[in-house]
């Protein structure tokens, strides 16, 4: 479990599959993925983070705040393709009514600083999809940089992303805080 100074960031589990339905299938959340999440695909996510859990060891974990237990969001580290090359990633998707309160580069910089320390990694990436300015605003607060543009391919459609980069080194984030 990783421990910020508001939230815990841990593993999350069929368990709380109703929390991130929330997430999943509020269609504003979800602008960036062009729709709002079935039953199905809930469950097809959590599974996928379960087996990246099971394969990688990490993946998109639970966000939990501390004062009240509720599960806010997600956040964590997964494998991508970056133009061919597979790079770490540092994702983040939270409930819209904890936006703006600076949640989601609390548990971003908790991750990178577990990719850096923990899984030895010399650089984390944010694939943002172009016009996503809030994510882009996160990522330019750990101290990454625009590095590649690339176009994902998802529900039938080209959507322009551009990779963003930190290295360890130029890293801005709180230091890592486990339990």
């Amino acid at each position: 479990m990783i421990e910020t100074k508001r939230c815990w960031v841990r593993p999350m589990t069929l368990a709380n599959q109703e929390a991130i339905a929330r997430i999943l299938q509020d269609p504003i959340v979800m602008t960036a993925y062009e729709h709002a999440f079935s039953d199905d695909e809930v469950s097809e996510w959590i599974n996928k983070q379960l087996r990246r859990y099971a394969q990688d060891g990490f993946g998109l974990w639970a966000v939990i705040r501390k004062s009240d237990a509720a599960l806010i969001g997600q956040c964590g580290i997964t494998l991508q393709d970056c133009n061919g090359c597979t790079v770490h990633e540092v994702g983040y998707l939270f409930a819209r009514e904890y936006w703006h309160q600076g949640y989601a580069t609390e548990a971003a910089a908790a991750c990178c600083s577990y990719a850096f320390d923990v899984l030895g990694c010399r650089e984390v990436y944010a694939i943002i999809r172009e016009g996503n300015t809030a994510s882009q605003a996160v990522a330019k607060r750990l101290g990454m940089q625009a590095k590649t543009h690339l176009i994902k391919h998802y529900y039938g459609m080209d959507m322009p992303h551009t990779a963003y980069c930190v290295q360890k080194d130029a890293f801005t984030g709180d230091s890592l805080k486990t339990r």
